[in-house]
């Protein structure tokens, strides 16, 4: 498949139309002409970019990709190693980003509450949703739920919270600062990607659970989503690569 002719078909199926992103969602770098093998992960780093050549890729597709709003413009040390691997092996990089947040089908979001069997009642903001637990269930075995099914310990706080959770929001990634509206919606638990620590203090004032799950955990399934797609849609050859990170 032709890059730019894969660049159109993930476009159409993200709706990618978002202007306001902080980072240039698409065919971030171009490479060769013809994609025959294509690596999937969460961000694009040098290990990634190391996979690719091992399993001889000529394409990545990430969710954080690069040239964010507030990067520098130099181009030195670890930028400019990545670069130099990815330009002198003719590798096409492409990157979604809030695109694959909020897609309701294969989104970041929808991904999470998936796999926690939450039914989804409506948004927030378009970056969180908000939805119900049933049956309702403790904030402990929810913890001991999350840790089951993602292999990894929340973060779980939960002085002044209820009992039980019924009413939950979530916000895949760093959205610990939507907590306060999250609450509007009569919530007993939000549940992110990040912590700040005035989070903490946050969710104690608003007597609800606090579980962050980390930054690249709740990001995962987005990105494996959408290879997914790929593979069934459009018969392409595509490998997900989990590179650790416990952020």
């Amino acid at each position: 498949m032709e890059n730019f002719v894969l660049e159109k078909i993930i476009n159409e199926k993200l709706f990618n139309k978002y202007n306001e992103d902080i980072v240039p969602n698409g065919l971030q770098i171009e490479g060769d002409k013809i994609v025959k093998k294509i690596i999937t992960g969460v961000s694009v780093c040098q290990d990634l970019l190391n996979s690719a050549l091992y399993h001889k890729a000529n394409a990545i597709i990430v969710h954080h990709g690069y040239f964010w709003s507030k990067d520098s413009k130099y181009i030195h040390h670890v930028q400019k190693n990545r670069l130099k691997t990815i330009l002198t092996n003719n590798i096409n990089l492409y990157s979604w980003h809030l695109p694959l947040d909020i897609h309701p089908e294969l989104g970041n979001n929808i991904q999470i509450s998936k796999k926690l069997n939450i039914s989804v009642k409506g948004e927030v903001f378009p970056y969180v949703l908000w939805g119900v637990l049933e049956p309702k269930i403790s904030g402990f075995d929810f913890s001991k739920k999350i840790e089951k099914i993602f292999k990894k310990k929340p973060i779980h706080f939960y002085q002044n919270a209820p009992d039980y959770i019924s009413r939950i929001a979530w916000c895949t990634g760093k959205g610990q600062n939507f907590i306060k509206q999250a609450y509007k919606f009569g919530i007993d638990a939000f549940l992110t990607g990040e912590v700040s620590e005035e989070t903490i203090y946050i969710s104690k004032e608003l007597g609800i659970h606090f579980f962050a799950l980390g930054h690249y955990c709740s990001e995962k399934y987005g990105i494996k989503a959408l290879g997914k797609w790929l593979q069934k849609t459009h018969n392409l050859d595509v490998i997900f690569i989990d590179i650790y990170n416990p952020a």
